[in-house]
């Protein structure tokens, strides 16, 4: 009696069906691209159209990863098909579509790295980088525009005023220093100069006239008392953390 002996099932690696499918697809993708640069060449500009729509967001993610600026990235993109429908009409197909405009891309993101590595551009950071890593708040979301609300401006010219008045109080000798150092924004150096004094007796005459002009702004505003603080007083140009962002 004969017996037969089945063959054995090959194994088959979990791993083979997607590989296979990914293989399949890119072959897909490269076929199509190719028809695409046909009918370009043939004189269909929409055929570029859809060139651009399919490779578009692989380029200028490309671009992004080496320049880690979202503005550089954006023109390296455009400037990538700018050059590729320059030269499209010489493309023999040596190589896929999609490896040429990744080579134009990279080329071009290089190029402008060095561009501005050579003028020290990797020292600054863009402005509409996110304050940290995933957070939709910028730099220049979190950065004050400097211009102050009629109410804040209104504090500061009172304040100035008291100063001031506080200033035309003080003795001849204390006022005069003040205002060479505080209005003139001299050095004590130059102030030393002026008076014929030297420099350690210009810092001990400053500290004794800010001393005095300290003990009047107390007569005037009680309130700034010894335990008070800046911030009692005066609002923070700096902007307030945005709801749901912790502050580092």
């Amino acid at each position: 009696m004969n017996t037969t002996t089945a063959a054995p099932i090959p194994e088959t690696n979990s791993e083979t069906k997607p590989t296979a499918a990914r293989a399949l697809s890119r072959s897909s993708a490269t076929a199509h691209d190719a028809v695409l640069v046909q009918r370009f060449k043939a004189g269909d500009e929409s055929a570029f159209t859809e060139i651009v729509h399919r490779h578009y967001a692989r380029i200028r993610g490309l671009a992004q990863k080496t320049l880690h600026n979202e503005a550089d990235a954006e023109e390296v993109a455009q400037d990538t098909f700018i050059r590729a429908h320059r030269g499209l009409a010489n493309f023999r197909g040596d190589a896929s579509l999609a490896t040429w405009l990744h080579c134009i891309g990279l080329n071009l993101s290089r190029n402008r790295y060095w561009f501005f590595f050579r003028r020290h551009r990797q020292d600054t950071i863009s402005i509409d980088r996110a304050v940290v890593e995933g957070s939709s708040v910028t730099l220049i979301g979190a950065l004050s525009d400097g211009k102050a609300d009629p109410r804040t401006e209104s504090m500061a010219n009172e304040f100035n005023s008291m100063v001031a008045a506080c200033m035309e109080r003080l003795d001849g000798s204390h006022y005069e220093i003040l205002t060479m150092r505080t209005v003139l924004s001299l050095s004590y150096e130059e102030i030393a100069g002026r008076l014929g004094i030297n420099v350690g007796t210009v810092k001990s005459r400053i500290a004794r006239a800010r001393e005095s002009l300290r003990k009047l702004l107390l007569q005037a505003a009680p309130e700034f008392g010894k335990q008070s603080t800046v911030s009692d007083f005066f609002e923070s140009c700096r902007p307030q953390p945005t709801p749901g962002f912790a502050a580092a």
